[in-house]
């Protein structure tokens, strides 16, 4: 590991260093050497190379951001900092995201759910544009250069920013600011159910999920894997609960709306199906579930394969209604989604100015992407939070300095 201590000689213009070489890190010092042509800016990288983490994002066609259309509640997108990001993205919103990377020779293509990805659905490219405008600008990137405390960085540089992502405790211990416990974020639910394995690769859209006993609730695609449940609707799901489940050991009762139909509109639904009185249960099935899928869920209500409608009764009914609407499963762990990570917890929003980024009592001490105490649903939330919280740091430290 390098043993830092660059600022040991003389400058005549402000020295600002960045910890953590992330898309954050990396946004901020290209940002800012624009601002500030000549300034001396340094990123100093834990890992062999920086962005390593962007690399792989949206898999590897990095989803840069979204255009938050159909958002009800910004709280629905941010569980945690949705009020800091509601004025972060006034100032760097979407647009203005895409107009930045445009301007440096980036075409971009929306998805039909918002998500918005370089045309070329290349995450290097987004990489490269971050490396040589930094390049241009005179940014020094420094890796295997792992920072375990401020105390490291001596003489004090004119003004810090930290954007290491999760497990920030340690370099920040003598600021005594307050850090709030990371836990993970954005991953899928294993389930010990042979019924689940065996229907492995079956997609559901438009399915409710909730975990019992709480309000968490989510609604979106769902996915069957060999280990349990994936999807947008299970990775949304895990990010509102993330302390909850964090709490429980990654244990819980999930319930499963296959429909996302209330109980009188799936009763309603089904009453169109049995008027084929004629036909078994198992071979008449809603239209949104899969012939394998509606099997195993009417095997589940304890219905019979060769069991017609018109012999259902009201008792089999009612069980058939509970399974599509309210079935239930124990959540045995939690397992990663591929290689993309997200941590709930970081610096206490209340430590800091949303306005600059700036801790409130650390003056030089700045903010900006998952160190703090901010994270999204999937579908490029949690990166337009990056780039827009880190905007605001460079322009708040170009302004100071």
């Amino acid at each position: 590991m390098t043993n830092i201590s660059i600022f040991s000689y003389i400058y005549s213009v402000a020295n600002i260093v960045i910890i953590g070489g992330g898309a954050a890190g990396c946004f901020c010092a290209a940002v800012l050497s624009t601002l500030r042509p000549g300034w001396n800016i340094t990123v100093l990288e834990a890992g062999k190379r920086p962005m390593a983490k962007l690399a792989v994002t949206g898999g590897g066609r990095c989803n840069i951001t979204n255009t938050f259309e159909g958002t009800e509640s910004l709280q629905l997108v941010y569980p945690r900092g949705y009020n800091l990001m509601k004025k972060a993205l006034g100032r760097f919103g979407w647009r203005d995201c895409l107009e930045w990377f445009a301007g440096r020779g980036v075409a971009f293509t929306i998805q039909p759910d918002h998500c918005v990805f370089p045309e070329s659905q290349d995450a290097m490219q987004i990489v490269h544009v971050l490396e040589n405008e930094m390049k241009r600008g005179g940014v020094h990137v420094q890796c295997d250069s792992k920072i375990y405390s401020l105390d490291q960085i001596n003489p004090r540089p004119d003004a810090i920013v930290i954007t290491t992502g999760g497990g920030t405790a340690e370099i920040l211990s003598c600021t005594g600011l307050s850090i709030e416990d990371p836990v993970p974020s954005l991953f899928t639910f294993k389930i010990d159910d042979s019924g689940i394995k065996e229907l492995m690769g079956t997609v559901v859209q438009d399915v409710t999920l909730g975990i019992a006993g709480t309000k968490f609730r989510s609604h979106g695609t769902l996915l069957l894997t060999d280990w349990g449940i994936s999807g947008p609707a299970t990775l949304r799901l895990s990010s509102y609960a993330a302390r909850h489940l964090a709490q429980n050991g990654y244990k819980g009762s999930l319930l499963v709306n296959w429909l996302g139909l209330s109980i009188d509109e799936a009763s309603s639904m089904l009453s169109g199906l049995s008027k084929s009185s004629g036909r078994t249960i198992a071979n008449s099935h809603p239209s949104a579930l899969t012939d394998r899928l509606w099997r195993m869920l009417v095997s589940r209500a304890g219905i019979r394969p060769d069991c017609r409608w018109d012999e259902l009764g009201s008792k089999g009914l009612a069980r058939l209604l509970n399974v599509l609407c309210s079935d239930t499963y124990a959540i045995t762990g939690r397992a990663r989604f591929k290689e993309e990570f997200v941590t709930c917890g970081g610096v206490s929003l209340s430590e800091v100015n949303p306005a600059t980024m700036e801790a409130r009592s650390f003056p030089g001490l700045f903010f900006a992407g998952e160190v703090l105490d901010i994270d999204a649903v999937t579908g490029g939330f949690n990166l337009q939070a990056a780039w827009s919280t880190a905007w605001i740091a460079a322009h708040s430290i170009a302004e100071k300095y």
